[in-house]
């Protein structure tokens, strides 16, 4: 097997765990093509069963996610870079599994011309980063040189938090500046939610995310959407229909959607979960709001990080909406 174990009981354990369906993981593929795809990464044939509860049937529609678009957060593969079998081995295996495209969170003790070099042997290529708000104009620069030697379209700001509102209104400011940076070099700058930025009472009801999208100027900052986190946030502020509350949010924002987080969301304990074990309905989401690229992401991946990174892969090539 390709990770050292038995690939295929450990997938179906991960989704039994879940009472989901190796065919919701897959849906919209052909059985026999996706068992092809899945034994390609040591983990065995599908088997064809009922779609899982609240999920919409195979085949609803005819759009797809242009191969293209598809690329992968490092962060999902962290501990087998930092570990076994280390971060060569893993861009080999993402490159087996199709991917082209990837999302850095760092440079994994490289400098960015030999990740771009490692990248370049195995036909990849870093088309976005995560990258926090730079300390001073002098980083700015140095972030943007090296996405731009690394041949990024995007750099995002992964994560911000506070209870202050004039800490946020700072941040958007920050990014406003740090953007137009990023403009010069042929970049793309965005913002990477999670949930809190609809749930943080800066006061009188202001949230994040109000601040966010009212102060960040939509011709230079765009939104790398976080579905996983955008749904737990109509979850945690008790929306009736978490999809309709991503799609009605995203619908509202005056800056651009560019990119999407494509992550899932465990029915039972909220957790992230593999793509198609979930409830996120993704067909519904992307069938409303289209973007540039479709990124798989698991933190805390079911079976392993590669498998997570195999199954992410092969639910986008199939997925139609």
């Amino acid at each position: 097997m390709c990770f050292g174990f038995d690939g295929d009981k450990a997938l179906d354990d991960s989704l039994a765990a879940k009472g989901a369906s190796r065919r919701a993981l897959f849906r919209g593929a052909a059985v026999g093509a996706a068992g092809l795809a899945v034994a390609s990464v040591g983990t065995g044939a599908a088997t064809a069963a009922p779609a899982a509860p609240g999920k919409p049937k195979p085949g609803k529609g005819q759009r797809r996610v242009p191969h293209r678009a598809i690329s992968l957060q490092m962060y999902t593969l962290r501990a087998a870079v930092s570990g076994e079998p280390g971060l060569e081995t893993v861009l080999d295996r993402l490159a087996q599994y199709g991917y082209k495209q990837v999302e850095l969170a760092g440079y994994y003790g490289r400098t960015a011309a030999e990740m771009k070099t490692l990248l370049d042997e195995r036909g990849l290529t870093a088309t976005s980063s995560h990258d926090g708000i730079s300390a001073d104009r002098a980083a700015a620069r140095t972030k943007m040189e090296n996405a731009a030697l690394l041949g990024q379209s995007y750099v995002n700001v992964p994560y911000l938090n506070s209870d202050s509102l004039e800490e946020w209104q700072g941040w958007a400011d920050a990014m406003n500046a740090e953007a137009r940076i990023a403009k010069r070099y042929g970049l793309r700058y965005g913002y990477h939610n999670h949930a809190h930025e609809f749930t943080i009472d800066l006061g009188g009801g202001v949230t994040p995310w109000q601040v966010l999208t009212e102060r960040l100027d939509p011709k230079l900052v765009h939104l790398e959407a976080d579905l996983y986190w955008a749904y737990t946030g109509g979850v945690n502020t008790n929306q009736a229909d978490p999809d309709k509350f991503v799609i009605d949010t995203l619908r509202a924002a005056p800056q651009e959607v560019r990119q999407f987080h494509v992550k899932d969301r465990d029915a039972a304990t909220g957790d992230m979960c593999d793509l198609g074990a979930g409830v996120v309905d993704f067909e519904r989401i992307f069938s409303k709001h289209r973007a540039e690229q479709y990124i798989v992401e698991n933190d805390t991946p079911d079976v392993s990080p590669l498998t997570s990174a195999a199954v992410g892969h092969l639910y986008l090539e199939h997925l139609r909406y």
